[in-house]
């Protein structure tokens, strides 16, 4: 497989990801290489499933990690090698610790909280349980919501210590599924479960990084390596 690879069903994106280790979904450091780029326009945007519909089945089947980790923008990373991204993009550390040293704010630390709390929970559910949406009523108690959920749970993604691991539809009257996916979320701990804490921090986050870019040149040749490690990041 090289960057020629295309995108006709939801198996040629499990086996890019089995290949690659990390796709992005949409187009960013490398030219060519994501989800975006190489799709079929009858699997892109039409009224059959595809790859929008196909995001929450492919996490379920592959456990793919799947977020916000390239760029601020969305794409998966291969069970495998998220062992290594988590523990070069946390730098070692776990929430707690990065909260403890400074290194997280109070509001990411809230949000985080939210979730961790949490088997799982969707965005829309985080947003009023959290106080981030308006009251639908204003009274003179009201209170005013908080603030940038988006950009904190970009954040938190980013940094790895919340993951995407389904896309949930809206059922309107008559059974059917509408709308966008709403996004759940978890952190990485509870999706995986305990084999991934033993494994999370085995290296030091130099190691990891290292291990990364060796692979990311193996599958991606040709590709500048200074474009690889924008992508890593």
């Amino acid at each position: 497989m090289d960057l020629d690879f295309y995108i006709r069903e939801k198996q040629d994106i499990i086996d890019a990801i089995d290949y690659f280790g990390f796709l992005p979904f949409f187009s960013g450091e490398i030219p060519g290489f994501s989800v975006e780029e190489h799709c079929d326009p009858s699997v892109y945007f039409s009224d059959q499933p595809g790859v929008w519909e196909w995001k929450g089945p492919i996490i379920q089947e592959t456990r793919a990690a799947y977020g916000k980790f390239f760029g601020k923008k969305a794409g998966w990373i291969k069970k495998e090698w998220f062992y290594d991204f988590a523990n070069y993009r946390r730098d070692g550390y776990d929430f707690d610790a990065r909260f403890e040293d400074g290194l997280a704010t109070y509001d990411d630390q809230y949000l985080y909280n939210l979730i961790a709390s949490r088997h799982s929970a969707l965005s829309k559910d985080l947003k009023a349980i959290g106080g981030y949406v308006k009251p639908r009523t204003k009274t003179p108690d009201s209170w005013e919501p908080r603030k940038g959920f988006d950009t904190k749970i970009t954040r938190l993604q980013m940094q790895c210590y919340v993951v995407t691991t389904d896309f949930e539809y809206e059922v309107d009257k008559n059974g059917n599924f509408y709308g966008w996916g709403i996004a759940r979320y978890a952190t990485p701990e509870e999706f995986y479960g305990k084999k991934w804490i033993e494994k999370v921090y085995k290296r030091t986050p130099e190691e990891s990084y290292k291990r990364i870019i060796r692979h990311m040149k193996k599958v991606l040749l040709g590709v500048p390596e200074e474009q690889i490690e924008k992508l890593i990041g």
